[in-house]
C-alpha cells in the first residue's frame, strides 16, 4: 500500500505550486523587463534627439548671427573645430538655390555628396523647407545613431543652407544589459523567498490534504468512526467536514446494517423456533401412528385432531409471515378504494361477538356519524382491527367491557379500548416487534406477528398507530387516518 500510494515528486502538489508560480513569475519578469527596456529606449531616444536638436539649432543661430551676417567666414572653421571637439559628427550644407546661398566657406559638405542617400536628401531638403527633421537608426553606421537638420538663415531670413549633426548614443545597450541583470537578479531572489513561502503555505495544504486521504482510506476499510478533526474557514474546511459528515453517515449505516443483520438472524431463529415445536409434535405423533403403539381408536382420533391443529398452526404462521414480508417490502402498494370505517367495525365485531360472549364481555361502539369514509383496502382494514380487537378479548377477565370510539376531527381517530391486564410500561416498545410475545399465559398460542402486521397495515394506509395502557386498568390502541371529505359528502 505505501509503494502504492508513493507520490512521484513532478506530481507532488508542492512541486505542481512551485512551478506555476515560478514560471508566472518569470513570465512577469520578462515582460516587465521588455517594457522597461522599451519604455527607456523611446525615453533616452527622445529626450538625447530633443538635446541634439536644440544643439543643431543654437549652431544654426551662431551661423547666422556670428558669420552670415555679419560676413566674417574666415573664423568659421575654429567654431566649427569646438563642436567637433565636442564629440559632435556636424554637416553644413549651403541651400544651391537659394538667392543668397551660404558662403562655400562655411560649407563642410555639398548637397551633392548626400544627395545619393535618400536618408540624408530628406532630412536637408526638409531643412531646406524649413522643417526640422531628425532620424534615428542603427542601419548606416551599425550602432545607435541620431541625426537632426535645421536650416541655416541668411538675410531677410531666407533658408541659405542646413546644419546637420549626427551623434552615437552612447552607453544605451550597457544601460539596458544592467537593468537586464538586476531584473534576474531579482526574478532569482524572488524565487527563493518564494520558495521559502511556498513551502509554509504548501504544508498548510497538504497536511490537511493527507489526513483526508488517510481517513478516507480508514473509512474505505470499514473503520467508519475516522474522523480528519480538521478545523477551518475555508474550501479545505468544508471539504473535511463533508468527510466527517459521510464518516457519520457510513458507522450509522454500518450500525444500522448490523442491527437488520441481527434482525434477520434473530427472525430466522424465531421462525425456527416456532415451527420446531409443531414440526416435532407432528413427527412424534405420526411416528405413532405408524408404528402402531397407539391402536385405540379414540386416541388415534384425538391424534389426526392435534395434528391437525399443529398443522393449521403452521399454516397460520407461514400465512403471516407472508402477509407481513408483503406489507415491509416498499415496493408493495395496497388497491385502495373508499371504505366505510363502520361497516368495517359491523363485520368484525359479528366475527368477534362469538368468541366474546363466551367471556361475557360486551362490546360498546360509540359514534357520531353512521358513515366514516376513507381510501383503503377493506380486508386488510379489517384485518389489522380485528388483530386489536382479538388481543383486547383475549387479555380482558369476564364481564368486562370494550370500548371503541370513531370521531372526526380534521383526521378520522379510531379508539380500541379494553379493561384488561394491562401491559408492563418496559414492553410497550416491544410490542410491534416481530415474534415478540409477553410471558403470560393468554400468548401461549400466539405467533408474535399480530401486532407487527397491525402497524405496517396502518403504515401502508398513511395511518399511524399509538398505545397507552396501565397495568390492572386496561389498555388503549389510537389509529389515526386521513380524512375523505369527497366520500363522506355523499353519504350524509
Amino acid at each position: 500500500m505505501a509503494e502504492e500510494n508513493r507520490v512521484r515528486i513532478h506530481n507532488r502538489l508542492f512541486f505542481k505550486l512551485y512551478l506555476n508560480y515560478a514560471v508566472m513569475l518569470l513570465v512577469t519578469a520578462v515582460m516587465i523587463g521588455l517594457i522597461f527596456v522599451n519604455l527607456y529606449k523611446n525615453f533616452n531616444m527622445k529626450n538625447y534627439t530633443q538635446q541634439l536638436k536644440e544643439q543643431a539649432e543654437n549652431i544654426s543661430d551662431d551661423m547666422t548671427n556670428e558669420f552670415i551676417i555679419t560676413k566674417n567666414y574666415d573664423d568659421f572653421f575654429s567654431y566649427y573645430d569646438i563642436i567637433e571637439n565636442l564629440g559632435l559628427d556636424i554637416w553644413t550644407i549651403s541651400k544651391p538655390n537659394a538667392v543668397s546661398p551660404m558662403d562655400e566657406r562655411m560649407q563642410t559638405t555639398s548637397f551633392d555628396e548626400i544627395s545619393n542617400s535618400y536618408v540624408y536628401s530628406k532630412m536637408v531638403n526638409g531643412a531646406f523647407n524649413g522643417e526640422p527633421t531628425n532620424y534615428n537608426s542603427n542601419d548606416i553606421y551599425e550602432v545607435p545613431m541620431i541625426m537632426v537638420a535645421v536650416p541655416v538663415y541668411g538675410e531677410n531670413l531666407e533658408i541659405v543652407g542646413a546644419v546637420m549633426l549626427m551623434s552615437e548614443l552612447k552607453g544605451q545597450d550597457d544601460l539596458v544589459y544592467d537593468s537586464l541583470k538586476l531584473i534576474i537578479a531579482s526574478s532569482i531572489v524572488a524565487l527563493s523567498i518564494s520558495f521559502v513561502i511556498l513551502i509554509l503555505f504548501a504544508k498548510k495544504l497538504s497536511v490537511p490534504i493527507s489526513r483526508m486521504r488517510v481517513t478516507a482510506l480508514e473509512l474505505a476499510a470499514g473503520k467508519f468512526n475516522s474522523k480528519t478533526n480538521i478545523d477551518r474557514k475555508d474550501e479545505i474546511g468544508d471539504l473535511a467536514k463533508t468527510i466527517d459528515i459521510l464518516s457519520e453517515k457510513l458507522l450509522e449505516n454500518d450500525i444500522q446494517r448490523k442491527n437488520l443483520d441481527q434482525m434477520r438472524l434473530d427472525f430466522f431463529a424465531n421462525v425456527s423456533h416456532e415451527l420446531r415445536t409443531p414440526i416435532t409434535v407432528v413427527r412424534a405423533y405420526t411416528e405413532t401412528l405408524m408404528d402402531g403403539v397407539v391402536t385405540d381408536p379414540e386416541k388415534v382420533t384425538q391424534y389426526y385432531e392435534r395434528m391437525f391443529s399443529e398443522c393449521k398452526s403452521m399454516e397460520r404462521l407461514v400465512g403471516d409471515l407472508l402477509i407481513l414480508s408483503k406489507m415491509q417490502n416498499p415496493d408493495f402498494l395496497i388497491e385502495k378504494e373508499p371504505v366505510n370505517i363502520v361497516q368495517v367495525f359491523e363485520d368484525i365485531i359479528r366475527s368477534a361477538n362469538v368468541i366474546a360472549e363466551k367471556k361475557l364481555i360486551k362490546i360498546e361502539v360509540m359514534k357520531d356519524d353512521p358513515v366514516y369514509m376513507m381510501l383503503g383496502d377493506y380486508d386488510r382494514l379489517r384485518q389489522m382491527f380485528l388483530v386489536i380487537l382479538d388481543n383486547a378479548i383475549k387479555f380482558s377477565e369476564a364481564n368486562k367491557s370494550i370500548h371503541i370510539n370513531i370521531k372526526k376531527t380534521d383526521r378520522i381517530i379510531i379508539s380500541i379500548r379494553d379493561e384488561g391486564i394491562g401491559i408492563d410500561p418496559s414492553e410497550i416498545p416491544n410490542i410491534f416487534d416481530k415474534f415478540y410475545k409477553s410471558s403470560l399465559r393468554q400468548n401461549a398460542n400466539g405467533s408474535g406477528l399480530g401486532l407487527a402486521i397491525a402497524k405496517q397495515i396502518a403504515l401502508k394506509h398513511d395511518g399511524t398507530i399509538e398505545v397507552k395502557s396501565e397495568p390492572g386498568i386496561g389498555t388503549e390502541f389510537v389509529f389515526t387516518f386521513l380524512v375523505q371529505e369527497e366520500f363522506s359528502s355523499i353519504f350524509q
